[in-house]
Parts: structure tokens; C-alpha cells; sequence
């Protein structure tokens, strides 16, 4: 009985500390994933794979070439840090030493190590070097680079979403950055004030396109979004101009427009910095008409006024606003870029402007590059 108690007593044992081992590597790998933690997991691991590599070349030297050093060499330029980096290079320049001095001169036969195969590894390992010492020099690893990067798209995303609106009214926007990319230099904020009855909608087009203008476009973003509704209609722009200004980015300047709607009796007011005017489709009539505030483009100087324009919204009509991306191109003007936008919008009059905003972007400027932003408001 006693020496069953013993089995039992060191079998525990042994199960807890293979417990602790388990969940003392499995923090450690997620501490690493997150970027939190020490890289030593990965560092052991690369390390392991070199001797088994110089093993496999020496055994198999046509199979296994000496140049596939450069993997583990690669994955520890994504993976190392730049210290820990120059301890797996050690390591993979001695493994190339000993598979030259086991498998003799390279003038002896093929599959050895040649003056070339050193020099793609040093070369791999240089470019692998560089890549970590600006990952450290950033301070963002790259496992959660993309993830950053991803949660930043989502926050103007979020932030570009439109409120919702009571029955009778319909609103959608489409954003297309240039080149495809993720990141755009416009960006609509917007909110519902004095109790819901007023729609409060700022559309800024960043000086830039792309990812170039997408760095400062969420800094604004995020400065716009914490203006609008705090601050009375027509002391927003002032107070952004004032902001913008005080960044003093060597490309400061933004345009701006700033629609104030009443949402029970439709009539508005639009406030510009610089911005293209706004068109509105008027139901009766079935033309469409520019209407907009006066003022200058944010971030130019300070003091600046700006002056709003005034509408009404009767049911049926509909209110766009852009980005100069939608109808600017070189060698054409922009007059004829917004015909050609309200030529397309007409084909939507009777079927109704529901998933209008992105077709018009697609047909309007689908292979355009430059930032582009629609907006699209309709009274039912």
C-alpha cells in the first residue's frame, strides 16, 4: 500500500509539473504573438532547424543544398529581434563552415558549398537585418503590424458610419481609396444633435490620397468626430481650421463641407472650407442644383469665416456630397465631371437611390487615382 501511495504521490507530481510547463509555454507563445513577450521560443526553435540543415546537407547534399541556410535566416528577420537575430546568424555561419570543411572544395563536385552560396546567405541575412532593426526602431512587432493596421481601417470605418434616420429619410455612403488600398484621405464624421432632430454631417477630403493622407485622415477623424455635436453648427469649421492649423504639417490643409439638416422639416444649411459644392436633386423638376456655403480651405490661416448656404429638402429630393476625386481628371475639367456624375445619377430617379452611392463611384471614376468619397441623402 505504501509504495502504491508513492507511485500515486510522484505520478501527481509529475502531472503537475508537466501542467505548469504546459501552461508556462503556452503564455509565453501567446505573450510572443501578441507582441508582449520575449522571443526566445522562436530564436530556439530557428536554431534548432540550422544543425538539422547542415545535417541534411551533408547527408543529402543534392536534396538539401547549402543555400537553404536562408530560410531560417528569413523567417528570423521577421521573426527576431535584431540582438537575437545576430545569435541565429553565428549559428548559421558556422553550420556553412563545418558543410564546406565535411564536404570538401566546391571545385570538387557539385552540391557544395561555392563562394555564391555564401554570398545569397549574407545577403538574405543583411536584408534580414535591416527589416528587424526598423520593426525594432518602430516598436511594432510584426505579428501585430496587421492587426493594427487592420484595427486603425476599422476605427475610420466605424467612424464613418452614418446614424440612423426616422422613417422618410435614406442615406448611404461609398468610399474608395486610391489604389485599392485600405486607407483613405476622406472620411465623413457624423451625428444626430438637438435631441435627434438635426443630422450633423462633416465630409473632409485630406490633402494626399492613399496611405499617404490615411495617418493624418484618422488623426483628424478622430479630432472632427469629438467636435461635431459638441460645439453650435457654425462654430465647427473655426474650431477644426484652429486645430488643423495647430498641427503645422508641411501638407496642413484640408477641405471640408458640413451639412446641419433638420430632420422634420428638411431644410438645411451647408457650411464649406474649400470644399465642391453639394448637388441637389430637386423632385419637381428633375434638375439638379449646386448648392454650398463660402469660406476658405482648413488649415490655411487662421481668423478664417465661413458662410453657409441654405436649402429645403421636399420629399423626393436628393442631396449629394463628394470628393473632387468623384469628378476631377487630368486634361478634364470639373464641370464636366459633374455632368457626368448627375447624368448617371439620373438613371436612378425613378427606381429610387437605394445602392446608388457605390455604382456611381464605379461608374463615375472606377479607375481613377485618387481618393474618392460619395454621399447620398434622399427624402422619401
Amino acid at each position: 500500500m505504501g509504495a502504491a501511495r508513492r507511485v500515486d504521490s510522484y505520478t501527481a507530481r509529475w502531472r503537475k509539473s508537466a501542467h505548469r510547463v504546459r501552461n508556462g509555454l503556452r503564455r509565453s507563445g501567446v505573450d510572443y504573438f501578441r507582441g508582449d513577450g520575449s522571443d526566445w521560443i522562436a530564436l530556439a526553435a530557428l536554431l534548432l532547424t540550422v544543425p538539422a540543415i547542415a545535417f541534411g546537407t551533408i547527408v543529402m547534399p543534392v536534396w538539401c543544398a547549402p543555400s537553404m541556410l536562408v530560410l531560417p535566416i528569413v523567417a528570423g528577420g521577421l521573426l527576431l529581434r535584431p540582438a537575437s537575430l545576430l545569435g541565429l546568424y553565428a549559428a548559421a555561419a558556422t553550420a556553412l563552415i563545418v558543410e564546406s570543411v565535411v564536404l570538401g572544395p566546391y571545385t570538387q563536385g557539385p552540391a557544395r558549398v561555392t563562394p555564391g552560396t555564401v554570398l545569397t546567405v549574407a545577403a538574405c541575412g543583411f536584408f534580414g537585418l535591416v527589416v528587424a532593426q526598423f520593426r525594432a526602431r518602430v516598436g511594432v512587432p510584426w505579428r501585430r503590424g496587421g492587426t493594427m493596421l487592420f484595427d486603425l481601417r476599422e476605427r475610420i470605418r466605424v467612424q464613418s458610419a452614418l446614424p440612423q434616420l426616422p422613417k422618410g429619410w435614406h442615406r448611404e455612403m461609398a468610399l474608395r481609396p486610391a489604389g485599392g488600398q485600405s486607407f483613405s484621405g476622406d472620411f465623413v464624421v457624423a451625428a444626430r444633435t438637438n435631441g435627434g432632430r438635426t443630422l450633423e454631417v462633416v465630409l473632409t477630403d485630406v490633402s494626399g490620397k492613399g496611405m499617404d493622407a490615411g495617418s493624418r485622415a484618422l488623426l483628424l477623424s478622430g479630432a472632427f468626430g469629438g467636435l461635431l455635436g459638441s460645439l453650435p453648427p457654425h462654430d465647427f469649421l473655426p474650431a477644426a481650421n484652429g486645430y488643423l492649423l495647430r498641427q503645422n504639417w508641411d501638407e496642413g490643409f484640408a477641405t471640408s463641407i458640413h451639412l446641419v439638416l433638420d430632420l422634420e422639416t428638411g431644410e438645411y444649411e451647408l457650411l464649406s472650407a474649400g470644399h465642391l459644392p453639394a448637388l441637389q436633386l430637386h423632385a419637381g423638376s428633375g434638375r439638379w442644383e449646386e448648392k454650398s456655403g463660402e469660406g476658405p480651405l482648413l488649415g490655411v490661416y487662421d481668423g478664417a469665416e465661413f458662410d453657409p448656404g441654405k436649402g429645403v429638402l421636399a420629399p423626393g429630393d436628393v442631396l449629394m456630397l463628394f470628393t473632387d476625386g468623384l469628378v476631377e481628371a487630368p486634361g478634364r475639367d470639373i464641370s464636366e465631371g459633374v455632368d457626368r456624375l448627375t447624368g448617371e445619377a439620373d438613371r436612378y430617379v425613378s427606381a429610387g437611390f437605394e445602392g446608388a452611392a457605390w455604382h456611381l463611384i464605379e461608374a463615375v471614376a472606377k479607375d481613377v487615382n485618387d481618393d474618392r468619397a460619395l454621399l447620398l441623402l434622399c427624402r422619401d
